[in-house]
């Protein structure tokens, strides 16, 4: 009897939590059908016209910001997305970048290094310089945005840790010690 009211219990908890769990990005449920799951970011970069009107999810990092008239336009590196959606901090990985348009946002809220996770659609390209070369940007509209806590201490992300530490000492008499700590 006991052990048939933890299985209901267990089943009833996992049930609640598959159903409120949602992407780490924080994609609207409307929006996630909508995105073009096989559109690619090196597509996109070969015919950025080809795509116009499609919805994609990027991921990158700010390069820099500025105010137009039509709203912000934002530089990004673009990074491949991890699998909870993270942009990787390899930025080897890139494969190019791109300009978005963000409306109702101050470019001074952008600090450059941030990573970002979009939603955006693709709007055409355009042909800017970039040092002393001719850079095809692929450019979008925002349609979604989520800014990355950066790392913290010791370049990890905030959140709960575990650890095992031990150590000895010498002195008038030997002593050892260890323990395990939970640190958030």
């Amino acid at each position: 009897m006991w052990s048939k009211c933890l299985t209901v219990s267990a089943l009833s908890l996992l049930l609640i939590g598959t159903g409120c769990s949602s992407s780490p990005a924080g994609i609207p449920k409307d929006l996630e059908p909508q995105i073009d799951k096989n559109l690619t970011f090196k597509d996109m970069l070969v015919s950025p016209g080809s795509y116009q009107g499609h919805l994609i999810l990027l991921g990158g990092e700010i390069l820099k910001a500025k105010r137009l008239k039509k709203g912000t336009q934002i530089e990004l590196l673009q990074l491949p997305l991890t699998t909870d959606q993270t942009p990787t901090l390899d930025r080897t990985q890139s494969q190019g970048r791109l300009l978005v348009l963000y409306q109702d946002v101050d470019p001074a809220t952008l600090t450059p290094g941030t990573r970002v996770t979009l939603v955006g659609e693709v709007s055409g390209s355009v042909l800017e310089k970039m040092d002393e070369a001719d850079y095809r940007y692929p450019t979008l509209t925002v349609k979604h945005w989520h800014v990355w806590t950066p790392p913290t201490y010791y370049g990890r992300r905030g959140g709960p840790s575990f650890g095992v530490f031990g150590g000895t000492s010498v002195g008038g008499g030997s002593r050892g010690g260890g323990g395990i700590g939970i640190g958030f």
